[in-house]
């Protein structure tokens, strides 16, 4: 027999998106140069045209039931040169938010996703101490302009993840390897968020405020190995929680990205575990969005899954993974983990960075030749668990 697990009252349903993954030409940051210039291997381009069709994209949020969205706001677009500011592009966003307030669907704004104005890109940018004025002068613009039609500030997404993949695995621009620029970019990650939470407290002291997360759930490979645990213990302090804990007293809810499982064998080699994978390899298990929520716990601060999706073009495993991931969730939430939201990713099939446009992320595909957009027969069903927020089991 059936059964039925009922989320929280006033849960948030969602999906997500980033600006240079779906907007399109966004001509004035790092991503954008190093793809015309051959480092990036694919070309955003045109990418969904969200820009022009966010109105479109909106009336489908609204189709599929979900009450709240999550997206970023492009900085060089705001700021294309050092301290001039694009009133323009200021007022396209305002009518981008006012089109969502229209529709009374909540808003968890992001700050930087990944790309960085290539003015201060060419002064070092994340890994120059100079980032700590110029991103906190842009976040007290945005502020002050859009404060009463936010409902929730991400500062950074991913911080971990971006230093790392820009200055250590040298993947994405600056395609830089240097362990120092590396420990450079965090510390200044961490600056300037607490600086950022101060002056948005300081102008609305019941803003709310916080990063998005990546959370890999890693385990040993060997379980009973003391020097896989120890690798595990080391990943996880220097991946995950050495961030949290710099911002415990900065942040007013935690931002979740959960995608996958890693084993970890010593010294530090990460294998994919044994259960089905995605288009691009990556596992999926469930659970571990159980156990990364429950090391979460500690820090007492609300939850929102911000990010949680799969890339699967011919949607065959969809449905079942929004299911699954959300059983485990709401068995956090009845063992006392206070998590108030879900973001899945993404609200569409984007420009998936180094990857290019082949990994399908989204609950609606995209037909990059006509910008056609086609509802998946996934997405139907977390309308439903949206409308009813709930799940059956």
């Amino acid at each position: 027999m059936a059964k039925i697990l009922k989320f929280p009252k006033n849960f948030l349903w969602g999906s997500a998106t980033s600006s240079h993954q779906v907007e399109g030409n966004n001509i004035y940051n790092d991503w954008w140069q190093a793809e015309q210039t051959g480092k990036i291997k694919y070309k955003s381009g045109r990418a969904c045209d969200h820009y022009n069709q966010y109105e479109q994209d909106f009336d489908l949020i609204k189709k599929l039931n979900q009450n709240a969205y999550r997206f970023s706001i492009e900085w060089s677009r705001i700021e294309p040169r050092e301290g001039v500011f694009n009133q323009k592009e200021i007022e396209h966003y305002r009518k981008v938010l006012l089109a969502l307030r229209q529709r009374n669907i909540k808003v968890m704004l992001t700050l930087h996703h990944f790309t960085t104005p290539l003015w201060l890109a060419k002064k070092g940018g994340w890994s120059s101490p100079k980032i700590v004025f110029y991103f906190s002068r842009f976040a007290e613009k945005v502020f002050k302009e859009y404060q009463d039609l936010v409902d929730f500030w991400i500062t950074i997404n991913e911080p971990v993840l971006y230093a790392s993949m820009s200055f250590w695995e040298g993947k994405w621009p600056p395609k830089k390897k240097n362990p120092i620029l590396l420990m450079r970019a965090i510390k200044n990650q961490i600056a300037v968020h607490k600086k950022i939470y101060q002056a948005l407290h300081k102008v609305k002291p019941d803003v709310r405020v916080g990063v998005a997360k990546n959370i890999i759930c890693f385990e040993p490979f060997f379980s009973k190995s003391p020097l896989d645990k120890l690798s595990v213990f080391l990943i996880s302090y220097f991946r995950e929680r050495y961030f949290l804990n710099k911002i415990k007293n900065h942040q007013d809810f935690i931002g979740l990205n959960y995608y996958s499982r890693l084993k970890i064998l010593f010294p530090f080699f990460g294998i994919q575990g044994s259960e089905a994978t995605t288009d691009i390899g990556w596992e999926i298990y469930p659970k571990g969005i159980y156990h990364v929520l429950n090391t979460l716990r500690k820090y007492q601060k609300p939850i929102y899954i911000t990010e949680n999706g799969l890339a699967d073009a011919q949607d065959k495993l969809r449905k079942d993974f929004i299911k699954n991931h959300l059983f485990w969730i709401y068995k956090a939430i009845k063992e006392g983990v206070d998590v108030r939201g879900y973001f899945h990713w993404s609200l569409m099939d984007n420009f998936e960075w180094a990857d290019g446009f082949k990994p399908r992320f989204g609950l609606v595909e995209i037909d990059y030749n006509t910008m056609k957009r086609k509802i998946r027969p996934s997405a139907y069903y977390y309308a439903k668990v949206c409308k009813y927020s709930a799940i059956e089991i």
